[in-house]
């Protein structure tokens, strides 16, 4: 549905590598059937299909997104106790903090890729 002219952004999670399965608690509380690409798996998809005008790796900054939005959490918490339980807490703090800690050790990946059709003509600059 892009038009020749147009631009799509893929904003994504990704792995550093190839993953060969997905966390079972990730697929069983948060993500199911979720899979995480590496940018292997990206580049094979979109060979031939699009063209690839840039691609940049915001994995880094993630890491203090998360703790953010830990603290917001925290911060919110008691108002949300008695709503959802402690079970839910554990849980949201477990994902929360244990998906900063992906990200800190660098296997996490945060890209935002601009994708073309190859009849676009003038190339692409990234505005900085």
């Amino acid at each position: 549905m892009l038009k020749d002219k147009g631009l799509f952004l893929l904003h994504t999670i990704g792995s550093y590598l190839t993953p060969r399965k997905f966390d079972p608690w990730m697929d069983k509380y948060v993500f199911p059937n979720g899979r995480l690409s590496s940018a292997a798996d990206i580049a094979g998809s979109v060979e031939r299909r699009w063209l690839i005008e840039d691609w940049h790796n915001f994995g880094a900054d993630y890491d203090r997104t998360l703790m953010v939005r830990w603290e917001n959490f925290e911060r919110g918490w008691p108002r949300l106790a008695d709503k959802y339980g402690e079970s839910f807490h554990r849980m949201w703090k477990y994902y929360l903090l244990s998906c900063a800690g992906y990200f800190r050790s660098r296997q996490g990946q945060l890209w935002q890729i601009v994708l073309s059709k190859r009849a676009r003509s003038g190339g692409y600059r990234s505005v900085r």
